[in-house]
């Protein structure tokens, strides 16, 4: 998941995935590589349910399927993997020639199961049989209950990418979940060579939930004005700049080195970057703030394009990384805690994913109807 340090435009110090999946895209991906950097592919359910919408090359195996009776769900299961696989086919000369730092391809399991560890376990168990691809990141929601499934499915040996992430105490509760389960396969005489995770961090919806307040704030007067025009727009790439502290603590400490030693592989940080949480800010701002080159941007087909025509990649993540807890902890002079700010976007979270999900069994029901059907506008998250 490291690049090449650069200082132009166009180039991902980083590694860039893409936050998108189409059949036409996996065919042209190779060029995409070439083109902007392009190191992986992350898709989920939202992604999945646009594509049936706009990419017809989806119906035909629709409706052999709709013939073949299967449930939405089914179907959901088989293209979804089909999917996967051929992208992770397509990746798999990046991922060898890295020696498994890129060139991975991700898939969501059911945000159903979101609060359930057991039937997470079990559910991430059967796709990682089903794929059977080493490129492949399973994706679960950074959830309390999903501590104990990392610890445990990291010790078998299954890559897994923590997504849903939003407070600074959570990330190194799921660091520490992954560095025991290498521990634990270590302990069971088994090799840590080739097992894979990164945290997914949603940082920049942190603004989007924190600046709305600031606003109310301002009109008063006074110090908490001044405080609040001060803090608006930072609390997003305060926490990535924070959460980036505690990566380097715990991945640089004599304990994970000792792994390492063994093999181990560090648990990359991904910035799961969408639009502009301020459109005003720039179409590339957040991204920009957060270049690193030991970490992975995971970014919508537009951002990509727009960082590739102007965007400068140059190290940022560590500039004034003291002010940022700082940053954090002034908003509660404000009477906002971060943390329940934090809890209440992973909650909204689950719950909207669960949603688009159902939505997403719905189009693919109608899609596979004998008669076409004309689809409603897709809820995109």
């Amino acid at each position: 998941m490291i690049n090449d340090v650069s200082d132009h435009p166009g180039s991902l110090t980083q590694s860039g995935w893409l936050e998108y999946i189409r059949r036409y895209l996996i065919v042209e991906s190779c060029g995409l590589v070439q083109d902007t950097g392009l190191r992986g592919i992350s898709s989920n359910p939202a992604i999945f349910e646009k594509a049936i919408i706009d990419d017809h090359a989806y119906d035909a195996e629709l409706r052999l399927m709709g013939s073949r009776g299967l449930t939405a769900r089914a179907m959901y299961d088989e293209l979804s993997r089909r999917d996967v696989e051929r992208a992770a086919d397509k990746f798999r000369t990046e991922y060898d020639e890295t020696s498994g730092r890129d060139g991975y391809v991700c898939l969501e399991i059911d945000p159903h199961l979101a609060y359930d560890t057991n039937a997470t376990m079990i559910e991430v168990r059967r796709l990682w049989t089903a794929v059977n691809r080493p490129n492949v990141l399973l994706k679960i929601p950074a959830t309390v209950e999903s501590l104990p499934a990392i610890k445990q499915l990291t010790s078998e040996g299954i890559n897994l990418d923590v997504t849903w992430l939003f407070s600074l105490p959570r990330y190194r509760q799921v660091a520490e979940a992954y560095i025991d389960g290498i521990e634990r396969r270590l302990a069971q005489g088994k090799s840590a060579k080739g097992v894979c995770s990164v945290a997914s961090f949603f940082v920049s919806r942190i603004d989007a939930q924190v600046d709305p307040l600031l606003e109310k704030i301002i009109p008063r007067g006074g110090n908490q004005r001044d405080l609040a025009r001060h803090l608006l727009g930072k609390a997003a790439v305060a926490s990535a700049k924070a959460s980036y502290q505690i990566y380097k603590e715990l991945f640089n400490s004599r304990r994970f080195e000792i792994l390492k030693e063994k093999d181990a592989c560090v648990q990359g940080i991904l910035w799961a970057v969408g639009g502009a949480a301020n459109p005003d800010r720039g179409d590339i701002a957040f991204i920009e703030a957060i270049v690193d080159s030991s970490s992975v941007n995971a970014v919508p087909v537009e951002t990509l394009s727009a960082f590739h025509n102007h965007g400068v990649s140059k190290t940022k993540l560590e500039y004034n990384a003291e002010d940022a807890s700082r940053t954090l902890d002034r908003l509660s002079e404000l009477g906002f805690s971060i943390d329940s700010i934090t809890q209440t976007l992973e909650e909204q979270s689950i719950e909207n994913f669960r949603k688009l999900f159902d939505l997403l069994l719905e189009t693919l029901a109608k899609a596979s109807l004998p008669q076409a059907v004309d689809f409603t506008p897709s809820i995109i998250a």
